[in-house]
């Protein structure tokens, strides 16, 4: 069965339009194309076209040979077989297709624009040079959708020896064309494609700061995530409302909501980091402590008023321990047994940064039945492992217990060590939680 690549070259080269012989917005189509063509050379010549246009090249390159010669004296090559020469494996039909193209009305050209690209990266030097010339020549008249099908097969070979000549032109083209043709390029489905565009959007400053807040409000692309929220913070002033802060606070990302709580200050609206002290993210609590230490305010005493609220929120213990004292341990001890999971697990991990683990009272914590709290008393036990008892560790292997208890005992069995791990690990070499059954095969194959 011939595979796609091979089957989008046999569509091309039996007369199929373009556009039906492959799949024209997806980049990997046209690198297979490409590949496809020359496996279709190399096992059945026969299907590829005569390029019987192409004649009157001479045969053997040579340094001092002159440039190639094209005759057209036979019949003009039509739009699938053009673009079947220019994958031609032979070098001398590349090129003639390449100048062939030249000739070509602007509409019939820009469907060819993305094989010319990976032309601008040929092994041949004057294929090279003539493939960057059509297309440095070719990009400014180029419409949107055009540079939208070009852009992702640019980036994709960017990283081919030689194919930063078509990532410059490329970015050229962005750099100086409408608006309309980078509004195209904006919404591509290649992220590498959708990384330059906001990248040049920025410089260009070409959207407003409501609409780059928008962006990085929802782009799952941490990099764009970034240049949009530093896009949208650099257009904020006193002035600025909620239509530029309120999608970067509300983000689920955290480095968007931490970039929306920094410029909260540039805003004059420091006093609203408060609200973000006991953010679900270390990065946010940071921001939320400078852009309150900035307005002279100390933030160790707002989180112990949350911590002994009546409802404490859950980062809030933590919180406190990443900017508080060791005499603060007290208070972070007594939430070790408050009704909400998340707060118990974030006092344990509260109780880790200031230093303030006890062995002793943190053991009856790995039986607790959320599995948050069991993973953070673990992490604050792994170093006193060598000091816990095993009877207790291993008696909570038993498969009576919950899975998280079990897991979280044999990673301190696995840090404590000693010659009864090995006896432990192969009794649960066939245990039916896949975990315990993965970690103690590989612990006896070490």
């Amino acid at each position: 069965m011939e595979d796609r690549d091979t089957t989008g070259a046999t569509r091309l080269a039996r007369g199929t339009p373009l556009a039906s012989a492959i799949d024209t917005s997806d980049p990997n189509a046209w690198t297979g194309l490409d590949l496809g063509v020359r496996e279709l050379a190399r096992t059945r010549p026969s299907a590829l076209p005569s390029h019987s246009w192409a004649t009157g090249r001479r045969f053997h390159w040579s340094w001092d040979a002159p440039l190639p010669t094209l005759n057209l004296k036979h019949r003009e090559p039509e739009g699938p077989e053009l673009a079947v020469a220019l994958c031609h494996p032979d070098g001398r039909i590349r090129e003639a297709a390449l100048r062939r193209a030249a000739d070509l009305p602007a509409p019939d050209l820009q469907p060819l624009l993305p094989l010319v690209a990976l032309r601008c990266s040929d092994w041949v030097a004057v294929v090279r040079e003539v493939a960057r010339g059509l297309l440095g020549g070719a990009l400014p008249a180029a419409g949107p959708g055009a540079v939208a099908v070009l852009a992702p097969v640019v980036m994709r070979t960017a990283a081919r020896r030689r194919g930063d000549a078509a990532r410059a032109l490329l970015q050229a083209a962005l750099r100086e064309g409408p608006g309309s043709v980078l509004e195209a390029v904006l919404v591509s489905r290649d992220r590498a494609t959708r990384r330059l565009a906001h990248r040049i959007a920025a410089e260009r400053r070409h959207l407003s700061p409501e609409r780059f807040a928008a962006v990085a409000a929802t782009d799952p692309d941490v990099v764009i995530q970034d240049i949009c929220a530093d896009g949208a913070v650099a257009g904020v002033g006193p002035e600025t409302g909620d239509e530029v802060l309120a999608p970067l606070l509300r983000s689920a990302f955290p480095r968007v909501r931490a970039a929306g709580v920094t410029a909260l200050r540039r805003a004059g609206r420091a006093e609203e980091a408060e609200g973000f002290l006991a953010d679900r993210s270390p990065l946010v609590r940071a921001c939320a402590r400078y852009v309150l230490r900035q307005k002279g305010v100390d933030a160790a005493p707002l989180y112990r008023a949350l911590c002994s609220g009546a409802t404490v929120p859950p980062a809030a213990p933590l919180g406190l321990a990443e900017c508080g004292v060791r005499d603060d341990a007290a208070l972070l001890w007594g939430l070790t047994d408050h009704p909400h999971p998340g707060v118990r697990a974030h006092a344990v991990a509260g109780l880790r940064v200031l230093e303030a683990s006890e062995a002793v009272r943190l053991m009856p914590l790995l039986d607790d039945p959320a599995p948050g709290v069991v993973r953070e008393t673990a992490t604050a036990l792994v170093p006193w492992a060598d000091r816990l008892p095993v009877a207790e560790l291993r008696a909570r292997l038993g498969t009576e217990r919950p899975r998280h208890v079990r897991v979280g005992a044999f990673r301190l069995l696995t840090a404590r060590g000693g010659p009864e791990l090995r006896e432990i690990a192969r009794s649960l070499t066939d245990d039916a939680e896949p975990r315990l059954r993965f970690n103690s095969q590989a612990l006896l194959w070490l």
